[in-house]
């Protein structure tokens, strides 16, 4: 998930630094893309759909059986 915004320093010396550097070039306003980062856009695409696409994938009773095997491995007792 990317976000619209770059995000920003929560201190407010932090956040005038920050508008400082972007106003006068020295940091860029935005995140690279994964082009500009020299990463391939098929593999960026791929690594997007993540757990959605593998729940998608399984049959509801698969679902259930590793929600079942989670719950019993958080609760069960040291």
């Amino acid at each position: 998930m990317t976000d619209k915004h770059p995000k920003r320093p929560r201190d407010p010396n932090q956040l005038a630094k920050s508008i400082i550097d972007i106003a006068t070039g020295q940091k860029p306003d935005r995140d690279p893309t994964p082009e500009e980062e020299g990463k391939d856009t098929a593999a960026v695409a791929l690594g997007k759909k993540g757990g959605k696409a593998r729940a998608d994938a399984m049959t509801p009773e698969r679902r259930a059986q590793i929600a079942r095997k989670a719950a019993e491995k958080r609760w069960k007792r040291p």
